[in-house]
């Protein structure tokens, strides 16, 4: 008798995930060809270029003051609430809460983890590269400024680039990186340009970054881009581990689901130790006393003094004969 096992969540959304077809043939994993490889390197020079310009406090940074002191914020103070909401598009944790969801789905129905994984890389990578120059330059925000017309580097302040600005690039630029078509690509590609856009423009606005600051996030953004498909072999070996694990929990889950129901436990018996049978072996037997051996009903109580019945002549044992009595009467 064989009992079906019990499917858990994770169970169904695996056996979900087996009724789509395959990974398909059309998805193409993007490479690092030469002409990425210019664009990176054009890219990374631009980095360096604006991180210059602001150590050497050049015309950049006097943009920055110049930007700093027209306060766009009260010359436009109509579209404060609306820069408040908009801006939150380039917030970690919104932001991938909502990109991861579309690209739950996508994995779901494409049977692939590379959409989610390709997620994951990426907002590491902005976590290591950005976190790293943030905290290493140190230049204070436009609110906190300390001497006007300085380039305030190396002061513990943490907004050099843009976290804001490079993350709606990255977050919302992983969608057209992983577009299945040419055309989608295209859109996708607009689409987050013009967030991203937006985003660092509502900093500036706010007064909560120097404009320097959300050009250096732009390039910092577009780096990671640019670089990720570096990171697709390991992908793809992130992704062949998970699904090899998943199939040996399955086997395990299988043999142990395969055992008949009502089979009695097989108990196995130790030997005796040698030791053992050699001391039971030279103990003194044990012998029953000699004699007939009564039941229980013909036995007589008997106490520390003696049997608590008194004796009788007439008495006899239970299943013995006994005399005839006499017939009285007339």
């Amino acid at each position: 008798m064989r009992t079906e096992p019990k499917l858990t969540r994770l169970d169904r959304v695996f056996a979900r995930l087996d009724r789509e077809p395959e990974r398909p043939a059309h998805i193409d994993v993007p490479k690092m060809s030469r002409h990425r490889i210019v664009l990176f390197a054009a890219t990374l020079a631009f980095y360096g270029a604006i991180v210059w310009a602001v150590v050497i406090t050049s015309w950049l940074v006097r943009l920055d003051w110049q930007v700093m002191f027209f306060r766009p914020y009260q010359q436009w103070s109509e579209i404060h609430w609306f820069v408040d909401y908009y801006v939150v598009l380039g917030q970690r944790g919104p932001t991938a809460v909502m990109v991861a969801a579309w690209l739950g789905w996508r994995s779901w129905r494409q049977h692939t983890l590379r959409p989610l994984l390709a997620l994951g890389v990426s907002l590491l990578l902005l976590n290591i590269t950005v976190g790293a120059a943030k905290y290493g330059m140190g230049r204070l925000g436009p609110h906190y400024a300390t001497i006007i017309g300085s380039n305030e580097m190396w002061l513990g302040g943490d907004i050099f680039p843009s976290g804001h600005t490079a993350n709606a690039v990255v977050t919302w630029g992983i969608l057209a990186y992983l577009a299945s078509g040419a055309r989608a690509q295209r859109w996708l590609s607009a689409v987050s340009a013009v967030t991203s856009l937006g985003v660092g423009m509502a900093t500036v606005y706010l007064g909560t970054h120097w404009l320097s600051d959300v050009l250096l996030g732009w390039t910092a953004g577009l780096l990671i881009l640019l670089g990720l498909p570096w990171f697709e072999p390991l992908i793809a070996r992130a992704e062949d581990a998970i699904f090899d694990l998943r199939d040996r929990l399955r086997a395990r889950r299988r043999r142990t689901s395969a055992v008949p129901v009502g089979t009695p436990p097989v108990v196995v018996t130790p030997l005796p130790d040698r030791d053992d049978v050699a001391a039971s072996s030279s103990r003194a037997p044990v012998h029953l006393a000699p004699g007939p051996h009564t039941v229980r009903s013909e036995r007589s109580p008997v106490t520390p003094a003696g049997s608590r019945r008194p004796p009788h002549a007439e008495r006899h044992p239970r299943g013995s004969a006994s005399s005839a009595r006499p017939v009285t009467g007339g």
